[in-house]
């Protein structure tokens, strides 16, 4: 394909539902013990209360955030998931994720309650290093999904790790 039709392909495949800016929404819904779709961490740009159930939580390009969502009926969980989310620049390559408009980059995807959890001690991890997670590469994170979903446990992320990350995320600038 040429440039021009690469162009073409992305302004037709666009979200007709995006909005006029250029922010990342995530709809959040709270029914106790039946949905319950939160953000783990993240820096959020804007907020909007739809109801006292449902908000919508806006982040800029590039910030990075974790979604968790988990579902239940009377017989128990019926889905458990976290992903680690890059919101992307207008125009950039994104993929799909329900509740999440337009998308983004996934970094992590990891379903099921009890690697759910994994994820969550691991952020916890970070977090006791003094290192926001938000502020972590995103090769990390996938590093920590291609680690766990070979079932073995991944490496902890560091606070030399971290500056090397800032370092070269300083060069890349």
């Amino acid at each position: 394909m040429n440039r021009a039709t690469d162009a073409a392909v992305r302004r037709v495949a666009a979200p007709r539902g995006r909005a006029a800016d250029d922010l990342t929404h995530v709809e959040l819904t709270w029914i106790e013990k039946r949905i319950e779709n939160w953000i783990r961490f993240g820096r959020e740009a804007h907020e909007e209360i739809l109801d006292r159930r449902r908000r919508v939580l806006s982040f800029r390009p590039q910030s990075i955030f974790a979604f968790v969502r988990w579902a239940g009926n009377d017989f128990g969980t019926i889905i458990s998931r976290i992903d680690i989310v890059r919101a992307v620049e207008p125009g950039e390559a994104y993929q799909t994720l329900p509740f999440v408009r337009p998308g983004g980059d996934i970094l992590l995807k990891i379903e099921g309650w009890p690697k759910v959890e994994q994820v969550l001690r691991h952020i916890d991890a970070v977090e006791a290093a003094d290192i926001d997670a938000c502020d972590v590469a995103p090769d990390h994170w996938r590093h920590v999904a291609n680690r766990m979903s070979a079932g073995h446990e991944p490496r902890a992320y560091t606070m030399e790790r971290h500056q090397a990350w800032l370092k070269r995320r300083e060069i890349e600038q």
